[in-house]
């Protein structure tokens, strides 16, 4: 194909991709009401558990309506994500080799298999535990809580997990150019414990250490797993390069 080709079949992709989270957004706004009261599960229960009135409010008139309609997009991403990822590959699958096609659809599977275990554990297990801590410290006063605000507290964490989880692929790619090696992440393990504290400590919105070290657990046991895929990484990479020293 030709340059101007490559740009035609590029916008291809690129419209397909936009119609594909226009739909995507419909469908999103449609079933958003139904999806906030799932998002809102965890802050009423533990509302119940302090024996608080379980409610949500909005302070603006426009506050739901605008929830909604973000939710929508939002929403609208995520059921389009499919066919975004495979537009992209449809444009990206004719410049490569068999191996090739077959370790991007390992990487785009386990890229999108960690995002979702990393939302799935800030739900079920951090947003429990966080919520009932911060509605604790209510003091002499009722809380009364905004449906924005939670929704942005609750975006905050649950994308926050996800692109964590997605520590064991950083580590791919360093590992695939060479940048790190499985010795080099268990000498510095130690400055890792450190980054993990200091990233715990910026994305969970409560002070106490127990929500740290419930964060903190999930990302030592992600760290050890890059280890691990390191290791296989840098495993082949030494063959192929001995390969090809032969081959010379």
């Amino acid at each position: 194909m030709t340059f101007f080709e490559h740009l035609v079949e590029l916008r291809t992709r690129i419209i397909n991709s936009l119609i594909a989270i226009v739909i995507g957004a419909f469908v999103g706004v449609a079933v958003s009401e139904r999806v906030i009261g799932w998002i809102t599960r965890p802050m009423l229960k533990a509302l119940a558990d302090a024996h608080l009135e379980q409610k949500l409010v909005y302070t603006n008139p426009t506050g739901y309506l605008n929830l909604i309609i973000t939710l929508g997009v939002y929403l609208g991403v995520v059921l389009a994500s499919p066919v975004v990822l495979y537009q992209i590959w449809l444009f990206v699958a004719p410049a490569l080799y068999k191996h090739e096609q077959k370790a991007v659809t390992g990487f785009l599977f386990s890229t999108v298999f960690l995002f979702l275990s990393g939302i799935a554990f800030g739900y079920f297990i951090m947003l429990p535990y966080m919520l009932r801590f911060l509605i604790s410290f209510k003091g002499p006063v009722t809380p009364l809580i905004s449906i924005n605000e939670y929704f942005d507290l609750i975006l905050m964490v649950l994308l926050g997990l996800g692109l964590v989880f997605e520590l064991p692929i950083l580590i791919f790619f360093l590992s695939l150019f060479g940048i790190v090696t499985p010795k080099f992440l268990w000498a510095n393990f130690r400055y890792a414990i450190l980054v993990i504290a200091v990233v715990a400590a910026i994305v969970t919105p409560t002070p106490d250490a127990m929500t740290m070290l419930i964060f903190m657990a999930p990302m030592v046991g992600l760290y050890f797993v890059g280890m691990a895929v390191s290791a296989v990484v840098t495993r082949r990479r030494t063959r192929r390069l001995a390969a090809a020293a032969e081959a010379r």
